[in-house]
Parts: C-alpha cells; structure tokens; sequence
C-alpha cells in the first residue's frame, strides 16, 4: 500500500518530490500533478541549458501533465545551480497551466540546501531528517541522482571470461547444427563443448526460457544461459517475441513467436503486437518490467563488449517502458556507441527525444494482468 504523507509547508513538500521519483533531481524540472488535491507521481525533465525555447518546452511539459487522467493541477519545482533558476521557462509553464485550467499548486526552486518560491518571498533550507512530514519515514530517502543505475555492473572477471567462452562455443554450436541440418560438412561437435548445444536447444522455445530466466536470479544465470539470452536478444525477431514474453507473459510470448513465423512466411504482423512495443496497451505489471530490466542489464554486463548493443537495447526499452527516459537514453547511446545503427536503440532514442512516453506511464491504475 502507498503510505500517504501529508506536507503541510513548501519545504516539506521537497522532503516528499525525491521519494516520489526515487532519486535526487539534478539540474531538472519536476512536475508534479495533483488530482483533487493528491499527488499522482512525477515526472522528472531535464532543465534547458537556455531561455531560446522556453515556451515551446513550457507547452510539452503541460501536454505531459495534462495526460495524466483528471489532472486538476501541477507543482514545479526546479533543481539548478543558482537562486531561482529558469524563471522565463516556468512562467511559461504557468501560462500554458492556466490556459489548460490546471492549478498550479506550488512553484518552487532548488539549489543545494536552498529552496525558494518563484511567487512568493518564501525560502529557507531543504529540512533535515530531523525535520519531515509524518509518514515520511515509510518512504526510503534515495542519495543517489537520475543517472545512477543506467551503468554496466562490475562483475567478477572470471565470470566475464566464462560468459565469453560460453558465446564463442554457443556460436559454434548454433553453425554445426545449420550446417548438420544443411547436409554440410561441419566440425567435429565433439570438439564444441556439450553445453552449448544444450544451450542451443533452450531458443526451440523462446518463450518458456525467456520466462524462466525471469524469475530467476540473473547474479545466479549460468553462462551458458547468459550466452544464449545474449544471442537471442541480439536477434531482432527474437528480441521482440522476448520483449512481448517478458512484459505480458508467456502465452503473450507465444502469440507473438507464431506471429513472427507467419510473418515470416508472408502474413501480416498483428498490430496489436507491434502496437505493445510502442507504448500502447494495458499497463504491465512494473515489477515484471522492474525484473526484465534488472537481467537485460546484467546480460549487457556478462557479455564481451561486440555481444552487447541487443541486451542494452533491451535495457533502454524497459527503461522507458517504466517511465525513466533519462535512463533509456543513456543505456541506448552505449548500444549505439558500439553499433551505431542499432535499430531498437535508436527508436528508444527517437521516444526519449521527441519526449514520447508509453500510454500507460500515464495510468496509475492497477496492471491488468
């Protein structure tokens, strides 16, 4: 259950803002919306580095507000380096609010310690833990800021090297047997490591391995199955079916496996499938998304650096699947800084540009699964 926390003062207030986004902003505008007076999330944008566009920016922030269902009003606060930053971008927010009859509640800034209101002469220092709401204390308080998280892991070298080994003779495996299937002679497979045609065998049905490694500890994954995670998700026909498998489930996997074979073989895709990847939909469960997130990320990890521009991909699109653009972005540049064509990171990257979030990062209604 969401603990409610009532904040009776502007400072209090900015106690409340990092815990609903789970971080501490950074040179950031953040809006909250209200809906008959109680907050409903927040959503974290980065703060322009100049006035040129304030107003075209002002109007996409509102048109994000006014998403959220029943938003009657909005709070700003602005986290920057100086006293009352961006002042020019928050009128215009304030314009573009009133125009669309939304309320804006609070118009705060932030710089260190120091808070502020853009209205009013009010100011002071951001409260201590000494000094917080009631309920406050059911929250944890994140110390880290909006990039932490959207890194590689460190992992143990010996791990890396037997991931590494598991991809090459994975590899070797996958060409004996297209080979053995094509009538060609092929390497001895007594010379290809057993496990990695064992590993092969795991993508005959993607969807029940991929679900598998779901609900799995990724810390525990054996290589072999690293290795074949990463081939998978290196594939972009592949990718998908696992995509859709890890956000709606396995029989969603299916459906989408046997779309992709009719599609294949000259049929149209489903666009209700294709629509699931833009954003479009039912809101998933977030720790279905949480946990897909959590083992692309670690895959991207365990691979040799060549192997990981599909994983990382994976990664930017549950990262913005869960409404983190910033880490979507991040994990998609280092996906393109090894392929620079990559496709689906370069869509995440066009989502997080033009400031296009999935329908249901709008919702806060139960996930309808």
């Amino acid at each position: 259950m969401t603990p409610i926390i009532h904040a009776t003062s502007p400072a209090e207030f900015l106690t409340v803002v990092p815990r609903l986004l789970g971080f501490v902003p950074q040179r950031s505008v953040v809006l909250v919306p209200f809906r008959r007076g109680r907050s409903r999330g927040a959503m974290r944008l980065d703060l322009p580095p100049d006035d040129d566009r304030a107003d075209e920016i002002a109007a996409t922030m509102i048109g994000l507000v006014c998403r959220v269902p029943e938003a009657d009003g909005c709070a700003i606060v602005v986290y920057g380096d100086t006293d009352a930053p961006a002042r020019t971008l928050v009128e215009g927010i304030e314009r573009r609010a009133e125009a669309c009859g939304v309320l804006i509640v609070e118009a705060l800034w932030v710089a260190g310690r120091r808070w502020g209101s853009y209205a009013r002469s009010d100011s002071g220092s951001v409260p201590t833990a000494d000094d917080l709401p009631p309920g406050i204390e059911d929250v944890a308080a994140p110390e880290a800021n909006q990039y932490a998280g959207a890194d590689l892991l460190t992992l143990d070298a010996s791990r890396s090297t037997a991931v590494e080994a598991a991809c090459e003779a994975l590899d070797a495996a996958i060409r004996a047997l297209v080979l053995a299937d094509a009538d060609h002679p092929t390497t001895d497979p007594a010379r290809i490591d057993p496990r990695a045609f064992a590993a092969a065998c795991l993508l005959d049905d993607l969807p029940a391995f991929v679900e598998r490694l779901l609900g799995s500890d990724a810390a525990a994954l054996d290589p072999f199955e690293i290795a074949a995670a990463a081939w998978a998700l290196g594939r972009p026909s592949l990718r998908d079916i696992a995509l859709i498998c890890w956000v709606d489930g396995i029989d969603a996997g299916d459906e989408a496996a046997q779309a992709q074979a009719c599609w294949e073989d000259g049929a149209e895709y489903p666009s209700e499938i294709a629509m699931r990847l833009w954003g479009e939909g039912p809101r998933p469960s977030p720790e279905r998304l949480g946990r897909a997130l959590l083992l692309a990320r670690h895959i991207a990890s365990a691979v040799p650096a060549s192997r990981r521009p599909g994983p990382l991909a994976v990664a930017a699109w549950f990262s913005w699947a869960l409404g983190r653009s910033t880490h979507a972005d991040l994990f998609a540049q280092q996906a393109t800084a090894i392929e620079p064509e990559h496709g689906l990171a370069e869509i995440v990257r066009s989502f997080v540009g033009a400031g296009h979030l999935p329908d249901w990062a709008f919702r806060l209604d139960e996930p309808e699964q």
